[in-house]
């Protein structure tokens, strides 16, 4: 009877040291300042922008659309007086607390191939997907941009 109840009480103990690790919590996100730039209808893209602040370490990990062929996560930079644009396959990072704009001539999202001219005083459906939030559904305003410093991305 002893053995037994060393034997079971030994299994109980290994198997408490098999848990896996509690996830991490995901934070609340909040969007601001959501806005796509305006652009002919002949443009074979089109840039969004918008400011992300997490509650909570996470990630912006991509964008679906259906007004586009697809859409990514950009970064633009000048380098040796040449503007680079490339994707961000992993994303953006959202340090707890820390607000991430995503403006242009910097980190934006872009629509390839979009299905309609991107016309000021239309709107976009944007679906940002986060690493540990939940994905969040918007209606993003399109609308012209700027004209000083203005930049493609």
């Amino acid at each position: 009877m002893r053995q037994a109840f060393l034997f079971t009480a030994m299994v109980l103990a290994l198997a408490g040291c098999n848990k896996a690790p509690a996830p991490t919590p995901a934070g609340e996100i909040t969007v601001g300042d959501a806005w796509c730039r305006a652009a002919p209808a002949t443009a074979p893209a089109g840039g969004c922008y918008l400011t992300l602040t997490s509650t909570a370490d996470d990630r912006l990990v991509s964008v679906s659309t259906t007004a586009a062929d697809h859409a990514e996560i950009h970064s633009m930079d000048m380098t040796d007086g040449v503007m680079r644009m490339r994707q961000l396959a992993d994303g953006v990072a959202l340090p707890a607390g820390e607000a991430v704009a995503l403006a242009p001539g910097g980190r934006h999202l872009m629509l390839i191939s979009p299905k309609a001219p991107l016309a000021a005083g239309s709107s976009v459906s944007l679906t940002l997907n986060f690493a540990k939030g939940a994905a969040q559904t918007l209606d993003v305003p399109v609308r012209e941009a700027p004209m000083a410093g203005d930049h493609h991305g």
